[in-house]
């Protein structure tokens, strides 16, 4: 059984401030995260491996964008994230 069948999965974008490193201006971002929750019940057919793993299974989200690109039309760079965190536990 695979980790997908225990979760339902749904995108969300959450708006953070980030600081260009080229032209040092700060811009809010909205940045994309695919967020995992836990089902209520096991899917049918699973043995008793996949019933310990669905017993510590939990929410969590993964972010989806890396890279971003600065609003001013000046500037146009193309930049990394800097916060290095991709997966956060709910």
């Amino acid at each position: 059984m695979d980790e997908r069948d225990y979760y339902t999965e749904r995108q969300e974008t959450k708006t953070t401030t980030y600081v260009c490193p080229k032209c040092r201006q700060s811009y809010e971002f909205g940045i994309k995260w695919l967020r995992r929750t836990r089902k209520k019940e096991l899917p049918r057919g699973a043995s008793e491996l996949d019933r310990a793993k669905f017993a510590k299974a939990r929410d969590y989200m993964v972010r989806i964008d890396d890279m971003l690109y600065c609003p001013n039309p000046r500037c146009r760079s193309r930049f990394e994230i800097p916060n290095s965190q991709t997966v956060v536990f709910v």
